[in-house]
């Protein structure tokens, strides 16, 4: 069964560079390509499904800018394939693929930044929920984050892939301190840096009409914490618009230091 699909995105430099290094992309995909959609849209997943992304690049000079909208052009490029193999009656495993699709992509920013020695070491996060008419499927590497909303309980669907996530997933420290910590943001999964592939989260999560998403790079994390995303999610019920605006200008007055991307969906 096909939904409807309602979303707001935006991105905004930080203070702490003029490069903004974060990026974001909607993308429609079928048996015939894909077309990038614009920042505020609705759509209708009855002939092609949907992808949201968010990417957050690091590296010297325009690197982290670069390694970003790469990952986001090679992702425009591999999925519309496997949906042509679909409709030759090969039904593809969504999970695989996105597997596959994560390893291509860390190739092609390795091998991006190999042929200039200004680009060496360049690297992005990468969180993607792709919209099928049947499930939500996710991949996930870094920090950014992809967030859901059902009925009044909020869930964080992805893991951030820094230690100090881990010890605050244990108990081990509190918001505040895991906010403070000075490895906050010392990554253990990337795409590219030169490193081997990284180990993706991938799933899939059942979605329906009523239910909301966001996702987002750590910028908004910086500024808005778990209790201003459960109050936002609830305070605007089916209205992405303003779902976004909330948490963008919350983010934006308590920090504004990092690159700060968010992307909020609602589903009907």
């Amino acid at each position: 069964m096909a939904n409807n699909f309602q979303w707001k995105a935006s991105s905004v430099s930080g203070t702490k560079k003029p490069e903004n290094d974060d990026d974001w992309a909607i993308i429609s995909c079928g048996i015939n390509g894909s077309t990038n959609l614009h920042s505020e849209g609705k759509f209708s997943n009855t002939d092609e499904d949907i992808i949201f992304a968010v990417s957050d690049g690091m590296g010297g000079g325009n690197a982290g800018h670069l390694a970003s909208a790469l990952i986001l052009e090679h992702l425009s490029e591999i999925i519309p394939h496997t949906l042509k193999a679909a409709a030759t009656g090969f039904h593809p495993d969504y999970l695989e693929l996105l597997e596959l699709a994560i390893e291509k992509i860390h190739t092609e920013i390795n091998l991006a930044a190999a042929k200039d020695e200004a680009h060496h070491g360049m690297a992005a996060t990468l969180t993607l929920a792709w919209f099928t008419p049947g499930n939500l499927y996710l991949a996930h590497v870094g920090d950014s984050r992809l967030y859901f909303h059902r009925s009044g309980e909020t869930r964080q669907l992805t893991d951030d892939h820094t230690l100090v996530w881990k010890k605050f997933n244990r108990g081990e420290i509190t918001e505040m301190q895991m906010r403070r910590h000075p490895r906050r943001s010392v990554l253990y999964q990337v795409v590219g840096a030169g490193n081997q592939s990284p180990t993706a989260q991938i799933g899939s999560v059942p979605y329906q009409a009523g239910d909301q998403f966001i996702l987002c790079t750590d910028g908004i994390i910086d500024g808005a914490y778990q209790k201003h995303i459960d109050a936002a999610f609830v305070n605007h019920i089916n209205e992405p618009e303003s779902l976004h605006d909330d948490l963008l200008d919350t983010a934006l007055r308590n920090s504004g230091y990092d690159d700060t991307t968010i992307i909020a969906i609602s589903v009907s």
